[in-house]
């Protein structure tokens, strides 16, 4: 039997790093705290190896898998800092599981959002790819025009102006001078994410994972969970 829950371009990653995990997120955590995968009991009932498993026991099956992954993106996010030469990050407490927001966790998936609350690295590395993306100027002008809506005045809100509407005046919205800063921002993060969710994608696709770790999405299981 294995001592490493994965294998990270040849070297070892401890099961004691995913236990530790485990400990720090509760059994069964709300969709704000670290949220994971849980399995699909009908889908397990069909296979051999699943047969003799209850469904708690499935759940916790799938709770490893799910920390497994959070583990290697730390692990992950640690190299890549490391080979891009940023500031060195504090070493993860995994008793110290930073609060996920509900609305990460649907935006980005509770693998992606559990790394980022979990891993100083992989925060320190988002923040590097929203850095580097270049948002243009007509991608920030077509925002404004499309979303209207978010930017009427308070005094137009109050009025219940109808910002798609005939009577809507220029005076009911916000300057697009006034607005243009917080809407590169918005769609630099956005862009910044989607390089992370590139990023963690092919940097993960050479993981080696211990029988009982693998990714909680693998079709080859049935009680794969399709959610990330």
């Amino acid at each position: 039997m294995t001592d490493h829950a994965a294998l990270v371009h040849g070297d070892p990653v401890p099961k004691a790093r995913v236990e530790a995990l485990l400990e720090a997120v509760p059994k069964r955590p709300d969709r704000g705290a670290g949220n994971c995968a849980t399995s699909h009991d009908n889908a397990a009932d069909g296979h051999r190896h699943n047969k003799a498993l209850s469904a708690p026991a499935r759940a916790e099956r799938q709770r490893r898998r799910w920390a497994t992954q959070v583990v290697v993106a730390d692990e992950l996010a640690r190299r890549a800092v490391a080979e891009r030469g940023l500031p060195s990050v504090a070493e993860v407490s995994p008793t110290q599981l930073l609060a996920v927001a509900e609305n990460d966790v649907a935006d980005m998936g509770s693998i992606v959002a559990a790394a980022l609350a979990h891993s100083p690295a992989a925060r320190t590395l988002l923040t590097e790819l929203e850095a580097e993306q270049h948002i243009p100027e007509e991608a920030v002008q077509d925002y404004y025009a499309r979303n209207r809506d978010r930017f009427l005045t308070p005094d137009a809100l109050r009025r219940g102006v109808d910002p798609f509407g005939r009577r809507a005046a220029p005076a009911d919205f916000l300057p697009y001078e006034q607005a243009r800063q917080g809407i590169a921002q918005e769609l630099r993060r956005a862009a910044g994410r989607r390089a992370f969710f590139a990023w963690f994608d092919q940097a993960r696709a050479d993981v080696v994972y211990a029988a009982g770790h693998e990714h909680p999405g693998d079709p080859a299981h049935p009680d794969h969970e399709h959610r990330h």
